[in-house]
């Protein structure tokens, strides 16, 4: 009888395995599963993880709740706004998980149960394949609170959708439905929310049909350019946005939207 290999268990990620296929689910549904520096620093591990788990071929990525991720947390971009040394610090996670998504040989398929904005657009759209729920918005908004959108937004986005709908997009900060991002072939399937894992498990199963290693080794063979333009523009990106993160304008943003924040409360 075979053992499988024991999941390692994460604070703001769950991992479950079942027919070969990992899926990994950022689990902060409260906040909508809003990036704050402990699910970074968890991000930036467990595709390493899902590199080496000999007891899955295909790994899944979605977000607990309502939405696949809400972007950075407010707790954590006020910190990051006040201390912005900390955000220097957190360049060398952003690396590591836009770098091991590229370097995952397994497919990585997009369970996009809900909004998926700021970095949380990032890292959908990092995966191999994307299935959004009809419910969904994708949009990357950094330029809405004075920042440059530098941890991938800007290089995945003209890589998927050419370089002009990038730009009209990533300058604006707009939101689109699931729908207009699967028309312009940013994601690659809308489906009605309620046909959504069987609309993921029907892919997975298909590409089990197929040559394991010829799958893998097609991915990886397909990543090759989109790994030398990661390299070429992630660090500048990068580093712009720590200049934003520096800037007035973010700091007039964040207080803003702390106001708006503190206003809802009871």
């Amino acid at each position: 009888m075979t053992t499988m290999t024991t999941l390692p268990d994460y604070e703001t990620l769950v991992l479950e395995r079942q027919d070969r296929v990992l899926t990994i689910t950022m689990n902060r549904p409260e906040l909508m599963n809003a990036v704050n520096l402990r699910l970074h620093e968890e991000l930036a591990e467990v595709f390493y993880f899902a590199a080496k788990d000999t007891d899955s071929d295909i790994v899944v990525f979605t977000g607990a709740g309502r939405a696949f991720s809400a972007g950075g947390d407010l707790d954590h971009i006020l910190s990051n706004a006040t201390n912005p040394e900390l955000f220097d610090e957190e360049v060398r996670l952003a690396k590591r998980i836009v770098f091991s998504m590229l370097d995952l040989d397994k497919p990585l398929i997009c369970r996009m149960n809900g909004h998926a904005v700021g970095l949380g657009a990032t890292l959908a759209l990092f995966c191999d394949v994307i299935f959004a729920a009809d419910t969904a918005k994708i949009g990357d908004p950094h330029v809405a609170i004075g920042l440059v959108a530098g941890d991938g937004g800007a290089v995945i986005w003209p890589q998927l959708i050419g370089l002009c709908r990038a730009k009209e997009y990533l300058l604006s900060g707009e939101l689109l439905t699931a729908t207009k991002a699967a028309d312009i072939g940013l994601i690659n399937h809308c489906v009605a929310a309620d046909q959504l894992d069987d609309s993921v498990a029907a892919y997975c199963a298909r590409l089990q049909k197929n040559s394991r290693n010829a799958v893998r080794w097609t991915k990886v063979l397909l990543n090759q350019e989109l790994k030398r333009v990661t390299h070429s523009l992630l660090e500048t990106g990068l580093a712009y946005e720590a200049v934003s993160i520096r800037s007035e304008d973010h700091k007039n943003a964040v207080k803003a939207m702390q106001e708006k924040a503190n206003s809802k409360k009871p």
